[in-house]
């Protein structure tokens, strides 16, 4: 299968349970999922699984990437360092579809702690239906790429 079919998801301890829900929801939309966990309950750092997932999408090994935490924040910002990912949280479908549509988002990020089951799916189904419009919005997420330089 191509990476154009392919995501990442990733989360911290936090959100185990709603990142392991969202894999199979997508599968079942004909995604294939790269889970790179972790599995275990234990306590661990979410810098290092949202950089891990970003490297996957920069790389172009997969089209896009899901990550979470307990509020999505703290590992929506480790992945915004990786070089080349525009990740946004989101708590509601409305931004779901604008940061793909206007920003080009190539990663989501979610609050486990923050929304429940039903929302989450619905708010992945948003992103993940959306495309990038382009046009002017083209030109701003060159200039926000830029700001990397």
């Amino acid at each position: 299968m191509t990476s154009s079919k392919r995501i990442v998801l990733s989360s911290d301890h936090a959100a185990i349970a709603l990142r392991q829900t969202i894999a199979e929801h997508i599968a079942a939309k004909g995604w294939e999922v790269v889970d790179i966990g972790p599995t275990s309950p234990e306590s661990t750092h979410y810098p290092k699984h949202g950089a891990a997932a970003a490297e996957r999408v920069v790389s172009g090994d997969c089209a896009l990437g899901i990550i979470l935490c307990g509020t999505g924040q703290g590992i929506m910002m480790a992945a915004n360092k990786v070089k080349g990912i525009r990740c946004g949280v989101c708590s509601d479908i409305f931004s779901a579809r604008m940061i793909r549509a206007h920003n080009d988002a190539n990663m989501l990020s979610l609050g486990a702690r923050v929304i429940g089951e039903g929302l989450a799916l619905e708010i992945v189904d948003a992103f993940l239906d959306t495309e990038f419009e382009g046009g002017r919005h083209g030109l701003r997420v060159d200039m926000t790429t830029e700001l990397e330089a």
